[in-house]
Order: C-alpha cells, then structure tokens, then sequence
C-alpha cells in the first residue's frame, strides 16, 4: 500500500554532493593516457599550423584524477561489499548469535518479515536467516542470545536531531546549536561543536535508536554541514570516531580507497530566520550564496576540460578551488533546483507540515520526489500526512528534532503514523530503511543483511505497540543495553514483565481514518473539526460503560464479557437514559452510531500545556501576550497589586484548533494557567504565574453553558534556575524570600497578590509550583511546615514538572504535597532537571511508580497545547512501564480523579455520580490504539457532539 515510498531514488540527506565510486584504477589509468597524450606533440586543428609544446606540470596526474573525481558520485566502493571486518570493530568484542527471532529486514518497502537467526561478527551481520554452521563453528565462543520469537529490527535512524549540538542537560557553554554570524554559513560544521558527553546519547539508545543526523539549527538559511552518527561512544572517545563514514572534506584527504561519500548540509527557510529579515531576503541569500558557488564549480570545469585537452600552459598547477564555498560546490554537483537557476537532488524536506497538500508539486523537484521528515500529530493536519505521501510514492520519514521530542521516543512517532493509517511496514521502515536510505547509508545502516553494520535491536513486544521497549540494544556488535556494568554485576532492570501473551507479538490493530483523511483533504489541512451536535442518540454494539462516582472511584456500569453480550446506550439531551442489551429497541433516535464493541467512559482532563491562551505557539499575535514581571520592572500603577497577579480566565481562547482536537481525542477539560519556563521573545517565565482556569475544550465561548467550570482553580508559582538559553533572571534563593513572605501575609490582604497568596497559605485554593530540582524542592517542603506552623493551617501545595520528586518520594508523600509529572516521560533538560528515573530498560521504577508506593497523589500533565490530544496514550504508556506496578485503579485514577483533586477543580455533582462529560470509543476501551473517539456526551451543554 504507498506506492514505493521507499524506492528512494538520491540516497542523501538534506542537501548532499551527487558523486558515485570509481576503480582507483580506472582513475589511475585514465590518468596515465591523458598525461601521455599531453607530453606528446599537439596538432593544431588549422591543418599546417605548427606543432605546440606543453609543459606539463609535476602534479598533472594528480590533478587529473581529481578532475575525475569532482564528477564521481558517491557511494561505497565495491570493496567494501566484501568486507570481512567493520572500520568501527572494537578489537575483543565477541560474537553474538541471536536464534529464534522475528526478524524485520528493511527490505521490500519494509514488507520483509521472517523467522530466523542473525550472526554477527567484527562489527557486521555474518549471516541472517538460517545460519550455516560453518559460519557458527568460525565464531568461536559467540555469545547466545535466544529471542524467544521476539520482534528484533535495525537500529532505529533518527533522521533530525540536535544530539550533543543541544545537549542534556542545556548548559550556556555547551548551546552549540546555531551560530549569530549568518544567514549563509555552508562552511560551519555540527561535529565541531559536537559534545561526547551528552546524557541523552544513553537514553536514546534505550529507545532503540542507534544511529542520528547531527544537524545544527534552524536559524540560518544555511546553518552548515550535517553528520551522520552512531549513538556508541567509541574507544578514541573523539567526535569524529562516531562519524558512521567521515568525508574526504573533514579528514583532510582522498577517501579514493574507501570510494567517495557522501556530505550533508542543513537549509533553513521560515520565522526562524527573521533576525535577517523577511522569505524574500532568505531566498536572496541562499540565491547569491549558490551563484559565488557556481562561480568556483565553472572555472573548476573549465580548468579540468583544458587539462584533460592537455592545455596545460593555459591554466595554472593549481586547481581553483574555495573552503568557503567547497560545500556549496559539492552540492551544485549534486545537482537541485533552486529557483529555477540552480540543479541538485534534494534528499529531504523536514518538517515540512505541509508537504503532504503539494505531493504533486514535490513529485516536479529535480531528480525525483523527495523525502519528507516529519513529526505524527503536531502541525496542521499532519496526523494523515504520513499516509497521503506514501499512497503518492513519497518517501516517508519519521524524526524527532532531539530535543524538541526525546530522540528516545522516536518509534512513539512511527507508532502514532501507524496508528492514523500508514501501513505497518512502512510505519517501521520510516524509522528504519527508509532514513538510512535518503541519508546514502543504506549499505551500513537501517536493513538487517549480510554486510551491514551489526546494529540490531530486540523489543519487548511488536515494535508498533504502544511502551515497546527494547531488550537488548547492539551497536557495531557491541552491546549498549542492558548497559554493561562497570562493576562486574549482572543488570537486574525487567522489561516486557506482563507482555508474554501472543497478542503483544503482532502488530496493533488501529482505527480506519478513511473518512477523516478526505476531509482533511478536501479543506486543504484545515476541516471543521465539530459538525452539527444531535439531542438523541443511540450507541449500539457498547462492550462497556464507565461512570465516575462521588468518591472518585470508576465503577463499570455495564460491562459485556463477551460479542454477544454487547448493549446499547440511549443518549437524551446530553444525559444517558438506558444503557444495555434492551435500550437497542428504543425508537425516536435521529441516529445510531455502532461502536463496534468499543467503551463509553469519562472525559479526560489535561493539563500544563497554554491550551485555551493561544492558537499558534510560535505567532504572539494570536495568544495572551507577556504579563509584567514583578521580579524584573515595576508593575503599572493602574493595576495597584505588587506581584500584578493575572487570571487565566481573562485571557481564555475557546474554539482554538488545538482545543478542539484534544477535544476530539477525549480530552474534555482543561486546567491552563499563565506558567511558562521561559518566553519564546527570550524573556524568563514569571514567578507569579497568576490563577489558572478550567474550561471545556469544546466550548465556542466562555458564556456557553459550561464552558467554564471553574474560573479560579489555583494559584501558581515558578521556582528554579533560569534557563540556559535566557541567561538571565532572579536567583533561587530570592524567589524562596519572596515566596515566604507572601506566604506568611505581609503583603495586605485587600490588593489580589495579599489576598490570593493568603488564601494558598490557609489551604482555600492549591499552591502550584513549577519546580523540578530536589533541593529546592526540599526548602519549599520547608516552607510549607513554616507557614502552617505560623498561621495554623494545612496547605494544599502541589508540585508541577517535579522531575526530581522520585528522589523525595516519602517526604513529598508525609508531606500530603501532590505532584504533576510534566512531562509525563522525564528529560534532563536542565540542569534542575538532571537527575531522572527514566524506566526500562535503563532502571526497574519510574519517577510515577515511586511516588504512588509512597502514597503520594500523582497527576500527569503536558508541555504544549498539541501534546494534549495525546493524553489517554500518556496514561496508557505510563502503566505499561511501570512493569505491572499500577493496576486498572491506579490508571482509572490517574485518567479521571488525581488532576482535578490536585487541582481543586469540583464538577457538578447529582446524588451518586459526578456529572461530566462521556466519551464514545469506536474498536476499543478508552485507552486501547484500537479506538478512536466518535461522540462526545455533554449534559452541561445538553447535546451530544459526533466527530467522526
């Protein structure tokens, strides 16, 4: 199904040169007769002209076989098709033979699947399949790895990443991802700038990946050259020592024996250029840049063709050449289209969010189609556009732009793909093959066969299910996890606990997207997202339906044991009126919507992320604005409050497109204060972050009824360091002054910072703070005895992001303080940030399972308005790895009960049950990858919506 996405055409990545290998001796003799014919006596084209002398140079045969060279395209040379030794062996690693294993290849567009073994041996794969036993018999020793029929693929590539360029954690003397001296900077280089030492190498290896595109930033129209890496720190310990093949223009010589590689290089277009003006100044530089590069290829030519023709006294001995623009030169050779002006083969487009509304236009680009490198579900409509550019042959990549996603979580991206519709195969050659192509590494990278590099992984269940995790990780043969010990001790980390029935095994089934896909279409990327709500309903072919009770507990009110059991569910003006096998014969509904054995249950809320303040993160015309900062310039006057205290809920935006598609996901509240780490202007966050809000995602205005749930739901608070990439703002032990005394009511109590810090002090409203480092988190555990000691009270303090929490998870718990883990899957991001619990298969617990054994109330929140949509997917993940550790309770309450009580949001209530919003799943329960939501019941608003 696609088409051939994967019968990539330019193996390159970004913009690369375009020479293939040649036989050193070819070369050599081509030179050698050209050199004879340029010391012999020339005639003159005029019949009875005199013979003319050349003189030749030492060099010529040198200059010769580079005049060859520049015109050969890359690729490997054919000795190393039959290489018996990897140039990245560790002498003393042993040979690994893995039997019994489920084995994907890569190969046939991903569609390659079979039962067998792998050897590998010296950095490469030996055999795969059926291993003859003379290969074995030569391992001597090798170590016996039984998969048990697990899943085992390439080593994942990760196509775009900022790896040890923007490293964990962000320090400002290790910020290596973009330079100030642009816009046009081909000559720079990622590796120069390249840190070992990045913490996040480790963990991207736990999510399997093995292999990266180092790029630098977006914030040049040229940012420079790329590399491609292994994530294995090597024994040299050099940046260079991880490149997978170096090129000639870094080591500083020929790579003739090793044939000619390829380079990569970063084009930026868009916002992220701004500093230099408008798109129309970007195009210029990046047009004027190519023609000082076209300048140098043309009089490299017109030097190579008079010395092939032996015209060796009209040129000079050396070969013109620039390293300022020998990059562009070798992309010219590649040859794309800029502008109609300039020809090279594009290897890949990223990001690129738009890419799948114009296949036909990228079909046009000089030399074929493209690659698209793009996220699954955070651009405008972009969920569908993995499958819409694979049923058009476009080759589908997915990425993960390190850190903006985790680079540990990039097959999460190739799962959400699978999930709205990209085939299975495809959906892992997108992490896989089909990178490793585009990036011209396909004989070493991304495909399990003879000959390429020994980097395969074993996981815990099919790759596409939702919390695959790896078993065990090889790069170049060596194993990376379990991560060996530097003791000597076994590792003890469980993976998979839970995952030995045959289900796991197979691929997900997933929803059919036919329906929405077309309409994404037929609107350009931007559909209506609700139609026209109904009053009455029937849900028919219902396997189960959950309602929340007063005491917070999910009880099932109707559960169907098996397909013939199922019921149905009569919806009245938002209100379920019968629910069972009898309700199918009630009469008068303008509309039955089959669930096919799928669930009813309640809505989710979500929170953490400016859902509701804004509706483009990166366009500050269309949010709140920035408050006044009390810690940084006076507040205005007119305000009359020392800490200018703001509310959510004047500046709320109902209708946003990300609202709306949280709350087509299921996500039927959030809770969105004014708390940010720092600005995208480059000002810090606030430490009186103001009162936050809880409203109905899919509300149109905040005088519909119930689109406000709560107008006031907590006070917030921002404590920690300031984030490297500002550099600026107030020290910790400032903000903890200003904290206790505000606490302790030495602000008067009738201007709104006295009085709302009062009321967080006695217990009347939650005191939310944004806080991730453990010490700090400690001295505000301090505070808070303080404060209650002093006034008498109990206060009702929670702690947001709390990265760092596990390390304090009996004294958060015999504190009674709640924590927010945002996010919910932990990041060194900074340096409050640094010491996680990352999970399997790197540690036994999480931050999540820690904190619950301590009794310690835990809600899960999100970073950005577009990640609220996943939020069910969040709560599944997190159970699947806490290894069996958090029952159906403990999710039902971290779905529907912990963020609400944590948050002090109070629903309305009847006699027995809380009277929220239901969700309608089709194929599954609300937390399956085999639903999706196709009804939302609101008895506030009195309708049901259908978002089919």
């Amino acid at each position: 199904m696609g088409g051939r996405p994967h019968d990539v055409r330019r193996p390159r990545t970004v913009v690369m040169s375009s020479r293939m290998p040649i036989l050193i001796f070819v070369v050599a003799i081509a030179s050698v007769l050209t050199i004879w014919a340029s010391t012999t006596i020339f005639t003159s084209p005029r019949r009875h002209a005199p013979p003319t002398i050349q003189n030749v140079p030492i060099n010529a045969q040198e200059i010769l076989a580079r005049c060859v060279s520049v015109r050969t395209a890359p690729g490997p040379s054919q000795a190393f098709h039959s290489r018996d030794v990897s140039d990245r062996y560790e002498p003393g690693t042993n040979a690994t033979f893995i039997k019994n294993a489920v084995i994907f290849t890569g190969e046939k567009n991903g569609s390659e699947v079979f039962h067998g073994s792998i050897l590998m041996d010296k950095g490469i794969i030996k055999s795969i399949g059926k291993v003859p036993e003379h290969l074995l018999e030569t391992a001597l020793q090798a170590t016996v790895v039984d998969a048990k029929g697990a899943w085992v693929t390439p080593g994942l590539v990760d196509l775009h990443s900022h790896l040890g360029v923007l490293s964990a954690p962000i320090l400002a003397g290790s910020d290596d991802l973009d330079s100030v001296h642009g816009p046009i900077l081909p000559w720079l280089r990622s590796i120069d700038g390249f840190n070992t030492h990045d913490e996040s190498f480790q963990l991207s290896i736990a999510g399997g990946v093995t292999s990266a595109q180092v790029l630098p930033g977006s914030g040049n129209a040229i940012g420079g050259q790329a590399f491609m890496i292994k994530l294995r720190k090597t024994s040299e310990g050099s940046p260079s020592s991880m490149i997978i093949e170096p090129p000639h223009s870094l080591m500083g010589k020929s790579n003739d024996d090793h044939g000619v590689r390829w380079r990569h290089l970063k084009q930026a277009c868009g916002e992220n250029l701004r500093r230099y003006g408008t798109r129309m100044d970007s195009v210029w530089a990046l047009r004027s840049a190519y023609d000082e590069a076209r300048k140098v290829k043309l009089a490299q030519d017109a030097f190579c063709a008079k010395a092939q023709a032996g015209l060796w006294d009209s040129i000079g001995n050396e070969f013109p050449e620039s390293l300022q623009w020998e990059a562009l030169v070798d992309v010219l050779r590649g040859r794309v289209k800029l502008s109609n002006e300039f020809e090279f083969p594009i290897a890949s487009f990223h990001h690129a969010s738009e890419a799948w509304l114009v296949p036909g236009l990228l079909k046009k680009t000089w030399g074929g189609a493209p690659g698209v490198a793009m996220f699954a579900t955070n651009h405008r409509g972009s969920e569908f556009a993995p499958r819409v550019l694979a049923d058009e042959g476009i080759p589908v990549i997915m990425k993960s732009d390190h850190p903006v996603i985790n680079s540990r979580y990039l097959l999460y991206e190739a799962q959400q793909a699978h999930y709205f519709s990209l085939p299975a195969s495809l959906s892992l050659a997108s992490v896989t093959s089909t990178p490793a192509t585009v990036a011209g590494l396909s004989h070493r990278i991304g495909f399990l066969r003879e000959g390429a590099d020994a980097d395969v992984v074993i996981w815990d269940s099919h790759p596409l299910r939702l919390g695959a995790t790896p078993v065990k990780v090889w790069i170049d043969g060596i194993l990376q996890i379990p991560v060996p010990s530097k003791t000597g001790e076994p590792s003890n980390v469980e993976v998979g606990k839970g995952k030995t029935d045959n289900g796991w095994k197979k691929p997900p089934e997933v929803p059919n997207w036919d329906k929405e896909r077309k309409k994404a279409l037929d609107w350009d990327g931007l559909p209506p997202l609700l139609e026209k709500p109904q009053k009455r309903i029937i849900f028919s072919n219902v396997r189960s339906v959950w309602r929340r009770e007063l005491d917070g507990n999910v009880r099932a009110e109707f559960s169907a044991a098996t397909d013939r059991e199922l019921g149905a569910v009569v919806v009245e003006n938002g209100q379920i009126v019968c629910v069972g096998p009898s309700c199918l014969t009630s009469s008068g509904a303008r509309e039955v919507v089959d669930l096919r054995g799928g669930s009813i249950a309640p809505g989710i809320m979500t929170y953490g992320s400016p859902l509701g303040l804004e509706e483009i993160a990166g366009e500050p015309s269309t949010g709140d604005g920035i408050p006044y900062d009390a810690f940084a310039r006076n507040v205005p006057s007119i305000l009359d409050d020392t800490g200018g205290i703001v509310r959510a809920m004047d500046a709320l935006m109902f209708g946003t497109r990300d609202a709306l598609t949280a709350y087509r996901s299921g996500i039927t509240l959030a809770t969105s204060s004014l708390s940010k780490a720092y600005y995208l202007d480059g000002t810090p966050g606030h430490i009186i972050s103001g009162l936050s809000a809880t409203f109905r995602t899919g509300s149109f205005h905040a005088l519909e009824p119930g689109a406000i749930v709560q107008d006031i739901a907590a006070l917030h608070v921002h404590i920690g360091r300031a984030h490297p990439m500002i550099g600026k703002g107030v020290s910790v032990s400032t903000q903890i002054a200003a904290l206790r005394r505000l606490l302790f009511g030495w602000e008067t109590k009738d201007k709104e910072t006295g009085h709302w810090f009062r009321q967080a002090a006695e217990g009347v409203v939650p005191l939310v703070i944004e806080v991730h480092n453990a010490d700090i988190m400690t001295t505000l555990l301090i505070v808070k005895i303080e404060v209650e000691d002093r006034i008498g009270s109990r206060m009702r303090m929670v702690f947001s992001g709390a990265t760092e929490a596990h390390l304090l998870a009996k004294e958060i718990g015999d504190a009674r303080v709640g924590v927010i883990l945002r996010p919910a899957r932990p990041y060194p991001a900074t340096w409050d940030q640094r010491q996680i619990l990352p999970g399997p298969p790197l540690t036994n617990d999480t931050a999540l399972v820690k904190l619950l054994q301590h009794g310690v109330t835990v809600g899960l929140g999100v970073q950005e308005s577009w990640e609220a949509r996943n939020g069910r997917f969040d709560i599944q993940w997190a159970v699947l790895e806490s290894n069996g550790k958090i029952g159906q309770r403990e999710m039902h309450a971290l779905a529907y009960t912990n963020l609400p009580k944590l948050l002090g949001v109070r629903e309305v209530e009847d006699d027995r049950l809380v009277v929220g919003d239901m969700v309608a799943y089709e194929g599954g329960e609300a937390f399956d990858f085999s639903s999706k939501v196709v009804a939302i019941i609101s008895p506030e608003r009195q309708l049901v919506d259908l978002v089919r």
